[in-house]
């Protein structure tokens, strides 16, 4: 068990101790607000239901977490310290003072400072090598990006010792190679929101459209790309070379208000295509392509069950696609099967038939009436039984439907027996679904309302006269 002392304990020390606990590691805190432990509470509340689900395996046993009214009992025999204070550097230098005069000498000690430079930091301290820029991104609890910054006088044990902790607490450590304003990733930051702040002072757009134009658009390319890959596609087979001699030149054209660019000299040209071959060369632009775009539709539907931005898009254009006439049997599914539904054989994963047919079953539960306004009722149907045959491999890009027949219909009772259907009409798998309406305030077995058990009875009479349908 490793310990880790967390000074400042607002937005972003909250979440360096929500990373370092989750992780295993005892956390001490201090901070002087006398609702330091309420705030942190709020976002380990957080934490605890989002981070686990990143991973596939159990995290490790949760730290000991304790407040200390001193930065010297806080820091005192700490591996690592993290300084979260106010973005003032008289403040900064005071405090690390402290914490300097009570640590162990080995301990890191980082600071979440996103303008000010190691430099500025180190200046007066008693051991400046151990002090480093560790700069994260809110929240500090899911994103993995941390702007580690040693320079000038840190010494490699130090950063060597940082960069270990941080992977080994999920973080990505971007060591950055010379010491600069704002270090990298806010300067990108900066430029945005300067143009952000003129788009909207010259009543050109809103600042929700502006976010549209982000989320939708180019902010989805670059959370699974970054700036120069996603160019060297838009160069194609040609690559970053063509994108710069056919783009570059738009640099000199006053579409921003940020005009301080550099000459694209052959020099500046050549050097960022051969960094972006040695980035990206051992793909094929038709490889990269098909990467982009499973990784575009895999976050785009992770969006989608909280219809935020572009999921929105997609569940409106699934209520859309799904206002279909109901037949006898009733189709209730027709797609393709999405890239991150296969697994390691190749074929569609058993949970994702799973998925399919629970599907399947909303799609019945829509067409007898139990809608979202039912739900939000209080009314429901629960699965309490379902029985799935694999009759075949179903794969990524197949085009697939399911068919669905009531075999039971009355009371409490909801009885579905579904097929999934090849584009061939071959039978892939077969499942077999009880369900019972139930009340979600008492969250027991309950009658449906009139008007759905009327609409179940009718549908159910209708599928009677349907060849029987067996799992």
């Amino acid at each position: 068990m490793s310990t880790a002392a967390i000074i400042g304990g607002g937005v972003i020390g909250g979440g360096w101790a929500a990373r370092f606990l989750l992780m295993g590691w005892d956390v001490r805190v201090f901070d002087p607000d006398p609702n330091a432990g309420r705030k942190l509470d709020a976002v380990l509340a957080n934490a605890r239901r989002a981070l686990p689900g990143l991973f596939e395996v159990a995290l490790p046993e949760e730290g000991k977490l304790s407040f200390h009214a001193e930065i010297a009992d806080a820091v005192e025999g700490a591996d690592y310290i993290q300084e979260s204070v106010p973005e003032r550097l008289d403040i900064k230098h005071k405090v690390l003072a402290e914490i300097q005069h009570s640590c162990a000498p080995e301990a890191v000690i980082g600071s979440s400072t996103s303008g000010f430079k190691p430099s500025e930091l180190q200046d007066g301290a008693l051991r400046p090598e151990q002090i480093l820029v560790a700069h994260p991104f809110n929240p500090v609890y899911l994103l993995p990006l941390v702007e580690l910054v040693p320079l000038p006088k840190s010494t490699s044990s130090y950063v060597g010792k940082a960069q270990e902790i941080l992977k080994n607490i999920g973080m990505k450590p971007l060591l950055v190679r010379a010491e600069i304003d704002a270090h990298i990733a806010d300067r990108f930051l900066e430029a945005v929101w300067r143009e952000a702040l003129w788009l909207v002072k010259d009543d050109i757009a809103t600042t929700e459209e502006i976010d549209d134009a982000i989320r939708y658009g180019f902010g989805l390319r670059w959370a699974q790309m970054g700036l120069f890959e996603t160019y060297r596609l838009a160069g194609g087979e040609a690559g970053m070379a063509h994108f710069i001699a056919q783009f570059g030149p738009c640099l000199e054209w006053p579409w921003t208000k940020l005009m301080d660019v550099p000459d694209l000299t052959p020099e500046l040209i050549q050097k960022i295509a051969d960094q972006s071959d040695a980035q990206s060369g051992a793909h094929s632009i038709r490889d990269l392509e098909r990467i982009r775009d499973d990784n575009l539709v895999a976050m785009m539907r992770a969006l989608k069950p909280k219809s935020w931005g572009a999921g929105a898009v997609l569940a409106d254009m699934d209520q859309r696609l799904s206002r279909k006439p109901a037949g006898a049997p009733l189709v209730t599914i027709e797609r393709v099967i999405p890239t991150d539904w296969t697994d390691y054989n190749g074929h569609m994963n058993e949970s994702r038939y799973g998925q399919l047919y629970s599907d399947a079953a909303d799609a019945v539960m829509l067409h007898i009436g139990a809608d979202a306004d039912y739900i939000a009722s209080g009314l429901s149907y629960f699965t309490v039984d379902i029985h799935i045959r694999f009759l075949a491999e179903t794969h990524a890009g197949d085009a697939i439907k399911v068919i669905s027949q009531v075999l039971v219909g009355e009371g409490k009772k909801l009885k579905i027996h579904h097929s999934l259907l090849a584009e061939d009409g071959r039978v892939l798998s077969t499942g077999e679904q009880m369900l019972l309406h139930v009340s979600l305030e008492t969250r027991k077995t309950c009658l449906p309302s009139d008007d759905v058990a009327g609409k179940l009875a009718a549908l159910a009479a209708e599928h009677a006269d349907l060849p029987p349908a067996s799992a």
